[in-house]
């Protein structure tokens, strides 16, 4: 079982913002499966079961971005989930908006979000996607809660829509070659 977790914050308001890109990227993965996300208050999220080669839960945290490492805990405890068998999916603020990075491990970059799953796993030893928003120097709070644009959403669909094929692509070649394809591929 392996864990993929797309970061963002419950509610209406919050729906295509910024900040809920992981739960954007987790939407498209599971309309392209039929999956339906269902709550798990035990979890403190929304799960879905994915079944390619082999198991995946994906969960969106309902914690509320800042406290997202509740939920990752609660669920990668429940089913024994080792660390490099977890992947976070997420914003950054530090790229251009639709460029992503991949990287296996490493430090939050300053995304509270992944601070805390940092915090409650006691370690950085975790994948994660970080999909570009840019940074336009406003207000930080308010950019990243604010709505995408028509144009910052034209160049984020194309990462949307591949969410599926990245994941059955990580999940046949592993995360090597997962990284070196697709952080080549969005950052040409």
């Amino acid at each position: 079982m392996k864990l993929i977790v797309g970061l963002g914050n419950p509610g209406k308001q919050y729906e295509k913002t910024r900040h809920n890109i992981g739960f954007m990227f987790l939407d498209e993965i599971a309309k392209e499966h039929n999956l339906t996300f269902k709550l798990q208050t035990k979890f403190k999220g929304a799960t879905a079961l994915l079944r390619l080669d082999q198991d995946y839960i994906l969960l969106k945290p309902l914690t509320f971005m800042n406290l997202s490492g509740e939920a990752v805990k609660l669920v990668m405890n429940y089913y024994d989930i080792a660390l490099e068998d977890i992947l976070i999916i997420h914003d950054e603020l530090a790229l251009p908006t639709g460029k992503l990075k991949i990287k296996p491990k490493g430090s939050s970059g300053g995304h509270n979000g992944v601070q805390n799953i940092i915090d409650n796993l006691d370690s950085e030893e975790f994948a994660r996607i970080r999909i570009g928003i840019d940074n336009f120097k406003e207000d930080i709070i308010d950019y990243v809660l604010g709505k995408f644009s028509r144009k910052e959403m034209k160049l984020l669909a194309p990462i949307i829509e591949d969410a599926p094929n990245m994941i059955s692509y990580l999940d046949k070649q592993g995360l090597e070659k997962f990284m070196s394809y697709y952080n080549t591929k969005y950052n040409e």
